[in-house]
């Protein structure tokens, strides 16, 4: 995390999950059909989590393992190493204290 975003770390705990979004640079952006993995039949890119998009963005909920300076340890977070960052967040579940029935 560069300056001055280090210091909107502030708060965060190891108990949160967050919800981190990034640009997926290295996807390609010109698929409206793919055939997944185990499929005959094509799907269209919105019914996939697959990175191929028109506008890649991607999002991994993640469990923060530490904080050190201005380094981030998380588990789960599904993207290649030098994944430009858009955002950090409080994943919704952590928001939720009294979800509907």
């Amino acid at each position: 995390m560069f300056h001055p975003w280090d210091q909107a770390l502030v708060g965060l705990q190891t108990t949160t999950p967050l919800e981190v979004l990034y640009w997926l640079d290295q996807s390609r952006r010109d698929l409206v059909l793919q055939c997944p993995k185990g499929r005959e039949q094509p799907l269209g890119t919105f019914a996939l989590r697959s990175p191929v998009r028109p506008n890649p963005i991607g999002s991994s909920v993640v469990e923060l393992i530490g904080i050190e300076g201005q380094v981030l340890r998380v588990r789960g977070l599904d993207c290649l190493d030098g994944t430009p960052l858009l955002d950090l967040k409080p994943a919704r579940s952590a928001f939720m204290t009294n979800p509907r029935s």
